[in-house]
């Protein structure tokens, strides 16, 4: 039992010193699916040893802390969420994995809770001792010592590279755990150990410096943050249709599409699709509704009733300098969780800063007293749960690294082993939307580069065909598994256009994808000037000004919306609307850019009343025209099958 004990506890300690330091290349997002990877395998690899332990002891140990009721109302917010409202419970358990970093957070915190009082101690030395081996990874990038040695990966000799995944994650970090490090400094009385307590301490404070350097507004590493007015917006309208659960745990972007006001394209930002709100409670409200916004509630008032508790027994006793920085940290954590948005790391931190804080008293339930089997019927199937968990589990990472192995083999113009290597990747996962958007494409261009061949022979047309289908198929698969994301409408609408030149009926597939696509995320005007540069394209140009005036009123200040609108008044032949729409462009771009040029060259021409410029050899920086009516690469056209009509929109 001491071996079971002791292996533990070390599991979960190097969980939490693994979680802020680990970085995996291999995956295409390098920080946050290893950082799960770890997380989720330290929690079960604990719960494995503690059924070992029920079986073996014959009890089940149960402990009983300040902040049980809201951690476990929030993690049970965030599952039922994402099992009833998440269409794509990928989203919601892998990446984002915003429902997985919840569970894992919340059950992490009842298994720290089981810890002996003394290992408190060894908790938040590990929480520190990693923040500082991060924190001096940052510094030793940031001095460039690195870049004298030729074998050093890019990434690594890039000074804003941290372990954390971004400047704002890490000044976070780094600013949270600081207070541990103080606390470590003034409680320790031999010098030695207070001078690396305080050259420790110095590091994270550095580190703290050079990422907030980095944040700062005008810094290329300045973070893009969601403004609050339109996070607002988005959870108030999300409550109004769903206010008990939400929108769905990791599924903030398709609310966000759905939500934001016009108003949001006024802004900068109006290009920039967010997956968490200006703070972690518009978040928590906007994903979880009103059962995960009472449980957080619950959680502040714990943490509020907590501290005023330890202020009281400060008064006329000794300060006790550990005990004082465990509740900085805390509050310092849930201060900047009330004001900005979050990361992994912050939420499974903060997780362990509860279980640092407030009594936990601890019971062993006897289960042999009631029966000797027992024992087995709760400790077995937890062990083969978990099996089963990390067997999936393990699919799911070797799917992610061979799609990012397919992503290098794409970088390096090698067709085939992209080819493969993405299919393996759907073979090992296929719930993953990511991979079938990128799939499509790569079936579209293999499809492209063959027609481009001068005699197309019967084989190549058929495998042109076969290509189209698979692209078509992998398309209607992202939207089968999230229908409710207006991204997923839109690629499969560019696939149908994209074949355009190929298939029949490929036409008025695309017309009725981007317009699913448009309901799912209305004052987006770069999905209407694409569909009305379809209507454009077929000659249907009452509809093309009907899209592209809408465009305009999404964004008045979008030349290239205006550009559209005037193209197709042109060709309306409403040329006195087409100048007013051509003068609105030249007021929009920069005087000494192509932009302005191109549209000058239109309007002269359209002004002299002549034939204008070819749009689609003459093109600005930013200014896109119209598609113009699609060529016929295969003639006769292919007659697409019934298996590739679009999926039923269901609105």
């Amino acid at each position: 039992m001491k071996v079971l004990d002791s292996l533990e506890k070390y599991i979960l300690l190097a969980t939490l010193f693994l979680l802020p330091v680990v970085f995996l290349p291999i995956f295409p997002n390098a920080f946050d699916t290893p950082k799960i990877a770890v997380l989720t395998t330290g929690i079960g690899l604990a719960i494995i040893i503690k059924a070992v332990k029920t079986i073996v002891k014959g009890t089940w140990e149960t402990t009983s802390g300040s902040f049980d009721l809201p951690v476990i109302l929030l993690a049970l917010a965030y599952f039922l969420s994402a099992i009833f409202k998440t269409q794509s419970k990928m989203d919601a358990f892998f990446l984002p994995g915003t429902a997985t970093i919840i569970l894992g957070g919340g059950v992490l915190y009842l298994l720290l809770n089981s810890l002996a009082a003394q290992d408190k101690k060894a908790l938040s030395v590990t929480i520190f001792t990693s923040g500082t081996v991060a924190a001096l990874l940052s510094l030793i990038i940031f001095s460039g010592i690195l870049n004298k040695f030729a074998f050093i990966p890019a990434f690594l000799k890039d000074p804003a590279f941290n372990t954390l995944g971004g400047a704002l994650p890490a000044t976070i970090f780094f600013g949270v755990i600081m207070f541990l490090g103080l606390g470590m400094v003034l409680s320790e009385k031999e010098f030695v150990k207070k001078a690396l307590a305080a050259t420790a301490t110095l590091i994270v404070v550095l580190g703290f410096a050079i990422n907030f350097l980095n944040i700062l507004p005008g810094k290329a590493t300045a973070p893009s943050l969601p403004p609050f007015k339109a996070s607002w917006e988005v959870a108030v309208e999300t409550l109004k249709e769903s206010p008990l659960l939400g929108i769905g745990s990791g599924n903030y972007l398709t609310a966000f599409n759905r939500f934001r006001t016009v108003t949001y394209n006024a802004t900068k930002l109006w290009p920039v699709r967010f997956i968490g709100g200006a703070d972690f409670p518009l978040t928590i409200l906007t994903e979880t509704g009103l059962l995960g916004l009472t449980a957080f509630l619950i959680l502040l008032f714990s943490v509020g009733k907590l501290t005023l508790k330890q202020i009281k027994s400060f008064n006329g006793k000794r300060l006790d300098f550990v005990e004082i920085s465990y509740l900085a940290t805390l509050l310092t954590s849930v201060i900047i969780i009330l004001l900005l948005p979050i990361n992994l790391t912050l939420i499974v931190l903060t997780f362990a800063l509860l279980s640092l804080n407030g009594p936990v008293r601890k019971n062993d339930i006897n289960l042999i007293a009631a029966s000797r089997i027992l024992p087995f019927i709760i400790g077995l199937p937890l062990i083969a749960a978990f099996g089963v968990f990390f067997y999936f589990g393990g699919r799911a990472l070797a799917a992610e690294y061979q799609f990012n192995q397919g992503l290098t083999a794409l970088t390096k113009n090698d067709g085939k082993g992209t080819y493969d290597l993405l299919r393996s990747a759907i073979t090992l996962n296929p719930y993953v939307d990511r991979y079938h958007a990128t799939f499509a494409q790569i079936n579209l261009a293999l499809a492209g580069s063959l027609a481009q061949k001068k005699d197309l022979s019967d084989n190549d047309k058929n495998t042109i065909a076969q290509l189209i289908q698979q692209a078509i198929n992998e398309g209607k698969a992202i939207v089968t598994l999230n229908p409710q994301r207006s991204g997923n409408w839109e690629l499969l609408a560019r696939t149908y256009q994209s074949i355009m030149p190929f298939a029949q009926e490929s036409d008025n597939f695309a017309i009725q994808t981007y317009t699913q696509a448009i309901a799912l995320d209305p004052i987006n005007p770069n999905l209407r000037i694409a569909l009305g540069g379809i209507y454009y394209a077929l000659g249907r140009y009452d509809e093309a000004i009907d899209a592209f005036k809408l465009a305009v009123l999404a964004k008045p200040d979008l030349a290239n919306a205006h550009y559209n609108l005037a193209a197709a008044y042109r060709e309306k032949g409403n040329i006195d609307k087409a100048i007013t729409e051509m003068n609105t462009v030249l007021t929009q771009v920069a005087k000494d850019s192509a932009d302005y040029n191109l549209a000058k060259t239109e309007l002269e021409s359209l002004q002299e009343k002549l034939p204008t410029v070819k749009t689609t050899e003459v093109t600005g920086e930013s200014l896109t025209p119209p598609a113009v009516a699609p060529t016929q690469v295969i003639k006769p056209p292919l007659e697409l099958p019934k298996e590739a009509t679009p999926p039923a929109t269901g609105q």
